[in-house]
């Protein structure tokens, strides 16, 4: 049997981890906010209408900042109709998810649920059937102290303290023929460097994301990338990357390798953001944003067509069930995160509630956790400090897709306050395990693995249900001996100094 062994040296940093690199996604899609995060007359309802049985799980998995409304969502979405009195509020059409908007879920309950589930807001501003008035208005609402028409209106609706939100995404996949409101290249980068001068305008503090491409297969990507940052370079902070994966044809050795695929798709939009920056001479560094990114069982949500389906509240829409082999390819696209951290300094799991999400409920009635809910969960608990680079030694094997690759991936963090050394580490082959040999040098030679949390089965299709909620859980392995990682696993090993 083979070994693995991981190289860690503490002098090679990749850089300080923003936080915000574990953030989620709460769009008005489905059940994700409806009978999801918000429902009013459920047996843990708060004061506010919200399930604080998924408030409990969503402060549980930790992420740091969610991004809101969409997302599709978005590019056709007024923010004034869900705002202020809730028997005022009206209905709509959401054109993105053929469903009726109660509208009785806005952005002042957003901004609740955040300080409740103790996470930083992202918001989305329309750019598809709205633009730079609309854009400026919401920032003078949200944001200014008062005296003004916008910021005197949230306080009448009972937010008397701005909602100070720092980061905004300047529209939503705009590259795609799918988009209310679709635009080219060059149209949303003019659009976007307007809304983004009078935001700015409003707020010089704030950080702006403007939209990459809707995947890296579109036939523009690369193209819109370059023309969108030559138009925005200088006047917004990040570019977004939004990526899904499945497995589309039961080939299990490939969609485990996902993670090379997303490593593919950092380093191509950092040479594009790079090759901008060069032409235009600038001093200027961009970074990344990735924030949409998850498995998704894409190929059967879009088998139907939803223009015939009857206008819905709130309907059941792709409400993924997850395996652990899925459990352990997020956990692998987490590693891949950690390992650009250095340039993709934001990611958002999409979604968080219900809609492909790490967490579902039963209207009504329980709410659970998926097997995705474990890596992420253990990256926000372990992820402190610095990402260190890992010189990965694996044995490798076969796949149909992306050829031959290593067996294991793994990622590193250094936290300097405490000292502990986490790594993440994955097995992808299907079905040899490794033994894992440790190297670790400079101030970290000292160390010693001292624990050892592990997410395997041996049914790699094996899910959590409504009904056998704890069927997955990890389970902590002693480390009295040379860790093994078993196939198809996620695991995380601590490491510190053996106590004397």
């Amino acid at each position: 049997m083979s070994s693995v062994r991981l190289t860690v040296h503490d002098a090679f940093a990749l850089g300080s981890i923003d936080r915000r690199l574990l953030g989620g996604f709460l769009e008005h899609m489905g059940r994700a906010v409806y009978t999801g995060i918000y429902e009013p007359g459920h047996p843990t309802a708060d004061e506010d209408g919200f399930r604080e049985d998924v408030l409990g799980l969503v402060r549980e998995l930790g992420p740091t900042i969610v991004r809101y409304p969409g997302g599709n969502f978005v590019s056709a979405y007024d923010w004034e109709d869900g705002v202020g009195p809730l028997e005022e509020r009206p209905v709509r059409l959401d054109l993105a998810w053929r469903s009726r908007e109660s509208n009785r879920f806005g952005l002042n309950e957003f901004a609740a649920w955040c300080r409740k589930a103790d996470v930083d807001m992202m918001l989305a501003v329309n750019l598809g059937t709205r633009g730079v008035d609309a854009a400026r208005n919401l920032v003078e609402y949200c944001n200014h102290p008062g005296g003004t028409f916008w910021s005197d209106l949230r306080k009448q609706h009972g937010a008397a303290e701005p909602h100070g939100v720092k980061v905004w995404c300047l529209g939503n996949e705009q590259d795609a023929p799918w988009q209310i409101g679709h635009k080219t290249a060059h149209e949303y980068g003019r659009a976007a460097l307007e809304a983004a001068k009078a935001m700015r305008r409003v707020d010089p503090g704030i950080e702006l994301a403007a939209c990459g491409s809707s995947n890296s297969r579109m036939p523009t990507f690369g193209s819109w990338e370059a023309t969108v940052l030559e138009e925005t370079y200088e006047a917004v902070d990040y570019i977004t990357l939004h990526n899904y994966y499945e497995d589309v044809e039961g080939d299990l050795p490939s969609f485990l390798a996902s993670s090379d695929s997303m490593d593919d798709f950092i380093r191509t939009v950092v040479g594009t953001c790079d090759h901008v920056k060069g032409k235009l001479h600038s001093a200027k560094t961009m970074n990344l944003s990735f924030d949409e990114w998850n498995v998704w069982h894409q190929t059967e949500f879009h088998r139907g067509d939803d223009t015939r389906v009857p206008w819905r509240d709130a309907p059941e829409l792709a409400e993924d069930v997850y395996s652990v082999a899925e459990a352990v390819v997020v956990g692998t696209l987490l590693i891949s995160l950690l390992n650009h951290s250095d340039r993709v300094r934001m990611g958002c799991l999409a979604q968080l509630v219900n809609v492909i999400a790490p967490i579902t409920t039963e209207p009504g009635g329980t709410a659970w956790r998926q097997t995705t809910y474990f890596p992420f969960a253990d990256v926000t608990a372990g992820a402190r400090g610095r990402a260190l680079r890992v010189e990965v030694d694996s044995p490798r094997h076969p796949t149909g897709k992306y050829g031959e690759v290593d067996s294991v991936v793994a990622a590193a963090t250094h936290d300097e306050v405490s000292g502990e050394l986490v790594l993440f580490v994955a097995n992808r082959s299907t079905d040899v395990a490794v033994p894992l040999e440790l190297e670790l040098a400079g101030s970290l030679a000292g160390h010693t693995a001292l624990r050892h949390r592990v997410l395997q089965d041996a049914d790699p299709g094996a899910t959590n249900t409504a009904r056998q909620p704890d069927a997955v859980r990890p389970r902590d392995v002693p480390v009295n001996g040379p860790i093994r990682l078993e196939p198809v696993s996620w695991n995380v090993v601590r490491c510190a100094r053996r106590p004397a």
